[in-house]
């Protein structure tokens, strides 16, 4: 009955080509347009490794002026100054932990055809890569002796690797960065999360490094971060008075696989920050925070107010279009009135009337769904273009190929409903008798 249904449906189709052109049209520029920004707002905001986000949490210690908070109301500093980074570290409480910083140094290829070119670089320790799980196509990360060596050791991405070595097996070979050899460990292969979620504070929507380093090798070598650096007070002249200071330049992550451990780690942090409090610092009340990867996300507003507004707006353009398809099915199924008279008068019950009229919408919305999704692919290359910072998200996964689908489903369904039912309620006899 289903396909006897479709074949009516797509036969008064047929009858009307202008007129159910404009329907799908008008359904598929809807979808269009609130499945462009609804699949960027959705991949803003969900959630980069959610096979262990509950387990990864940023630390944030409120080292600030008592004067006044880091940032209103009360947040602490979403990053922890070195002398922190150190004592964590060295205390090793959590399951993995990783201080890590941004850092640019020049990069000296052995090749002479490529000029030398500044290189984005991140310094951290060799839990980094079992925490955040890049995937690794050569080799491996560097180990725990190599950290407390400061040894000259890298991990390269997929990209220089290619630029460097033509996408070969580069471990053993060497790199020049900032005048100086570094041996490669591991080649990751392609990595690129949508939201770069262990350092937003430099970019949510960043590109990823080029390479790693031990953080000992970096503070060794005196590397100042290229990221943000914040300071309440002035710190003291030269590296060391850097390093001592309040300023705060490091992002810390720590993994804690259980609540246990998390209280634990919490624990862990308030007895420490009382201690520091009797040296004379951390002047603020206690204010310790343990995010994890989606709280983080949310308390870094990652996902914009603006983002919210547009996919609202571009949802109501969607309900003007499904008005408009509205008006167009009731004009259309009004004149049907003498064939559905006559259906009805040959035994046709309003049951079968209406499935057949629905049916007939549900054409139209998987029509207009699937015109949609090639004006969403659009839209979305039109987003990538206009906004750089906005790649990695600007895109259509499954989910919202799906999303999309049902969308204009449901949309044309419940845009037929009324003409439907309003033509379900034609009285056979009044038709029969004006024909």
């Amino acid at each position: 009955m289903f396909t006897y249904y479709l074949q009516l449906g797509f036969h008064s189709l047929k009858r009307n080509p202008l007129l159910t052109a404009l329907m799908i049209f008008g359904i598929a520029l809807g979808i269009g347009t609130s499945m462009t920004s609804l699949s960027v707002f959705y991949l803003m905001g969900s959630d980069p490794i959610p096979w262990k986000s509950d387990k990864l949490h940023a630390v944030q210690l409120d080292n600030w002026s008592k004067e006044e908070p880091y940032r209103t109301p009360n947040e602490p500093p979403d990053q922890v100054t070195y002398l922190e980074a150190k004592a964590l570290m060295e205390a090793g409480k959590a399951d993995l932990q990783a201080a890590m910083y941004k850092v640019v140094w020049p990069l000296q290829p052995d090749n002479a055809e490529i000029k030398p070119f500044s290189s984005l670089g991140r310094a951290t320790f060799k839990d980094f890569f079992a925490m955040f799980e890049p995937p690794f196509k050569y080799g491996n990360p560097w180990d725990a002796a190599q950290d407390n060596e400061h040894a000259r050791v890298t991990v390269v991405s997929s990209a220089l690797n290619e630029k460097l070595f033509g996408g070969q097996d580069s471990t053993g070979k060497k790199v020049r960065l900032n005048e100086i050899e570094y041996t490669i460990v591991g080649v990751l292969d392609k990595w690129q999360p949508r939201v770069k979620y262990y350092d937003l504070t430099n970019g949510a929507f960043n590109d990823s490094e080029e390479y790693y380093v031990p953080f000992t090798t970096a503070i060794e070598l005196q590397t100042r971060p290229s990221g943000n650096n914040s300071c309440w007070e002035s710190s003291k002249p030269g590296w060391d008075g850097y390093l001592a200071s309040d300023c705060v330049w490091i992002q810390f992550w720590v993994q804690l696989n259980s609540q246990a451990r998390e209280d634990e780690y919490m624990a862990f942090l308030n007895n420490y920050v009382n201690e520091q409090k009797k040296l004379g610092r951390f002047a603020r009340p206690l204010n310790n925070r343990l995010p994890d990867v989606n709280e983080w996300i949310e308390a870094q507003g990652v996902v914009s107010g603006d983002a919210q507004i547009q996919v609202g707006l571009s949802f109501a353009f969607l309900i003007v279009c499904l008005v408009n398809t509205i008006g167009l099915l009731l004009a259309k199924f009004m004149r049907k009135s003498s064939e559905i008279g006559l259906r009805r008068a040959l035994g046709a019950t309003r049951g079968q009337l209406f499935t057949q009229h629905l049916v007939e919408a549900g054409v139209i919305g998987i029509s207009g769904g699937l015109i949609g999704l090639v004006l969403t692919w659009l839209g979305l290359m039109a987003v990538r273009g206009l906004y750089a910072d906005l790649y990695n998200v600007a895109r259509l996964d499954w989910v919202m190929v799906l999303t999309a689908i049902g969308l204009s489903i449901t949309a044309a369904v419940l845009a037929g409903l009324f003409p439907t039912w309003k033509a379900c309620q034609i009285t056979p006899a009044v038709q029969l008798k004006t024909q």
